[in-house]
């Protein structure tokens, strides 16, 4: 009954007024093109032979057989816009397979002040508060939007058919918005989520995610939204 109510009640709050608003950009908050050594993230994964995550060739590297989240170590907060370009790469690897381009972002654990604690599982951040996308999920199959709050995950937005799904090998360009108790996704400039949470989460961390598939990121920015 419990979380029938959670429920409800975010899906009451989706249906709200539309988020029409998405700010301008202020002050650059973070900034990365992965050139060089991997710094300022946190990888939990798997740590064995063949999976590896790294920088590679001017970008940023997830090969894993297995779930993957690589944090930012540096805590976000208000409005903010993330941007990146990312690519799900299908080249005959041991890992490729064309599935869960997916990220975290604004979460925080309520129970522990030191977010990064987990294994790269899925079900390990169950228990955490925050937003989670996953597009082309389940074999590219899936395209989800979900809000994690006190160990329920609520699926708040989903996307069906092919249109929805991945491409292999092409470059997306990912933008994530939080903005005045709204959150939205674009893929391309195309909006996939757009959601406006009664309980809007305003702080917390963001994480790359994704399991059994190999991808590229490049291009990080994150701005401040004004």
């Amino acid at each position: 009954m419990k979380a029938l109510f959670a429920t409800l009640l975010l899906l009451a709050g989706g249906a709200q007024a539309a988020c029409e608003n998405w700010g301008t950009k202020g002050k650059l908050l973070h900034q990365d093109s992965f050139d060089g050594p991997l710094e300022g993230y946190v990888s939990e994964y798997a740590r064995k032979p063949g999976n590896s995550i790294a920088n590679r060739d001017g970008r940023l590297v997830i090969d894993v057989d297995s779930g993957a989240t690589v944090w930012l170590d540096k805590p976000l907060s208000g409005d903010i816009l993330i941007a990146y370009t990312r690519r799900v790469v299908m080249a005959g690897g041991p890992n490729d397979r064309l599935s869960d381009l997916n990220h975290f972002w604004m979460a925080r654990d309520p129970a522990n002040e030191n977010l990064f604690t987990r294994s790269g599982k899925f079900e390990d951040y169950d228990d955490l508060d925050m937003y989670y996308a996953g597009v082309g999920g389940n074999h590219n199959e899936t395209t989800r939007l979900r809000r994690y709050a006190g160990g329920q995950r609520v699926m708040v937005a989903e996307r069906s058919g092919a249109d929805w799904m991945l491409a292999p090998n092409r470059d997306y360009r990912v933008e994530i918005a939080v903005y005045r108790g709204c959150t939205r996704m674009l893929l391309d400039g195309r909006e996939v989520f757009s959601y406006r949470d009664p309980h809007p989460f305003t702080q917390g961390y963001m994480g790359f995610r994704t399991t059994w598939s190999r991808h590229t990121i490049d291009n990080l920015t994150i701005h401040q939204l004004k």
